[in-house]
């Protein structure tokens, strides 16, 4: 039992296989982009890019190739690794059904019902928030409520970059913060934390920038002419089911009966609604699970190369460099939130960042004694702050591209990018945070037993 507690000896050259991994993700990219590819850093799926990252493990690690083997299925089979994975799918299932039933165009319509058409901008910023924390989908988000947006802004003849930024800003808020987020998921498992508490670290971060983004979109995103919407029919009882997975999931139910229950929850009220059958029912839970495939299968892949590098000394070689610069816990978090911002921008991916670099940022969190709830927050926070405003990513590509398939004077990502001021004063926040201790957790973290100490240890 000792032994396991002994850190590998460093090695930097360990390294070489994640290295390479996010080369061939970022050279992909790049090479489709030049020749004029749309969407180019998402035509390679990441599970792809891996493959040859695995290879090249195996290649140069020592040992017999049963023994490497072995060690990548440990790490594919880690405990944490196949949470993660079971949360994604039921996540995706909570969602496909979710929307199947109405849920999502009643969101949408009851949320612009209630805003005086004068605020509309703010308004879509506002809808933007409450559907991407609702679905935990930040594309989702953009591709649902983009139409309406377009279409506000042509009709109340307001800058079509602002209104558009406005919803990227309000889509990325629920993408940091949702518990059904895939970037919420797989931050609070490499973390080891539970969403509940990654949720409490993260909104006193996040909620500041959402109330200061709100009041400059209304002083600035007043419509100069007339704006007509049209019906808005809705049925609030759609609603329900992601009042209910946000606040039992807040309460601390365990995630796993929380989605199943939402999952259960917006089935019986699409067939009572009439929205779907009870084989369509059965057929977008499927449809949920297959969506989170790649995900999956990238989780698993990346806990098993994860698994062979640590192991071969590469996360320890790594964490030592960062000692070099990191001195203190403030250090510490500047350096997770570095780290996980670089790796996003080469990979134009949040959760891929977040799954790369969650046991860089959990050695870390132990060496220098970081709240875990705090760095599961940083990665999110700081991976979806990057995500947000990078222009080959995917939000802003398909925000951009709305406005060019709606019949709108297209727009370029690049000019949406001054409008982006959620992430702006997100990144703000966050970082104030590191040395203004106002977003760190009430209770302390036993770094020992890797939890929460009780009111009674924290006493003592």
């Amino acid at each position: 039992m000792e032994s396991k507690k002994l850190k590998p000896k460093a090695n930097g050259a360990a390294l070489l296989p994640f290295v390479v991994f996010v080369l061939v993700y970022l050279l992909t990219g790049i090479i489709l982009n030049a020749k004029g590819v749309e969407m180019a850093f998402y035509q390679v799926a990441a599970p792809v890019c891996i493959l040859p990252a695995i290879i090249l493990a195996f290649i140069m690690f020592e040992g017999t190739i049963d023994d490497k083997f072995e060690d990548f299925v440990r790490g594919c089979g880690d405990e944490n690794i196949i949470i993660m994975c079971l949360i994604y799918i039921l996540a995706g299932a909570f969602a496909t059904v979710s929307k199947a039933s109405g849920g999502v165009d009643s969101v949408v319509n009851f949320a612009l019902s209630l805003i005086p058409v004068q605020y509309i901008t703010a308004g879509i910023f506002l809808i933007g928030c409450f559907i991407s924390i609702s679905t935990g989908t930040s594309v989702g988000t953009i591709s649902t409520v983009g139409p309406i947006a377009v279409g506000v802004a042509l009709k109340g003849n307001l800058p079509l970059p602002l209104v558009i930024g406005s919803l990227v800003g309000g889509a990325m808020f629920g993408d940091n913060l949702s518990i059904i987020s895939d970037t919420t998921i797989a931050a609070t498992r490499t973390q080891n934390v539970e969403m509940k508490d990654k949720f409490r670290a993260n909104i006193k971060i996040a909620l500041p920038a959402a109330i200061i983004t709100f009041i400059i979109l209304l002083v600035v995103g007043k419509p100069a002419g007339e704006v007509m919407l049209d019906d808005l029919p809705y049925n609030f009882v759609l609603i329900i089911p992601y009042l209910f997975v946000l606040i039992a999931a807040l309460a601390g139910m365990n995630v796993f009966l929380v989605l199943t229950s939402g999952i259960i929850l917006s089935g019986i009220i699409g067939m009572a609604t009439g929205g779907i059958t009870m084989m369509e029912f059965a057929q977008n839970i499927f449809t949920g699970f297959s969506g989170m495939f790649e995900i999956f299968l990238l989780s698993l892949l990346t806990g098993g190369l994860s698994y062979m590098v640590s192991k071969n000394g590469g996360i320890e070689w790594l964490v030592q460099k960062i000692s070099g610069f990191a001195k203190d816990v403030r250090s510490a978090e500047f350096s997770i939130a570095l780290l996980t911002m670089v790796t996003d921008a080469a990979t134009a991916n949040n959760t891929v960042a977040i799954i790369v670099d969650g046991p860089v940022a959990k050695e870390i969190s132990k060496d220098f004694k970081v709240d875990p709830r705090r760095s599961a927050s940083f990665l999110d926070t700081f991976s979806c702050v990057m995500q947000g405003i990078i222009p080959y990513g995917a939000q802003i590509l398909i925000a951009a591209g709305l406005t060019k398939e709606l019949g709108a004077q297209a727009i370029a990502p690049v000019e949406i990018i001054p409008f982006l001021w959620y992430q702006g004063l997100l990144a703000v926040f966050a970082i104030i945070s590191i040395f203004v201790r106002f977003a760190d957790p009430k209770d302390e973290w036993d770094f020992e037993l890797d939890q929460p100490m009780s009111k009674t240890q924290s006493v003592k």
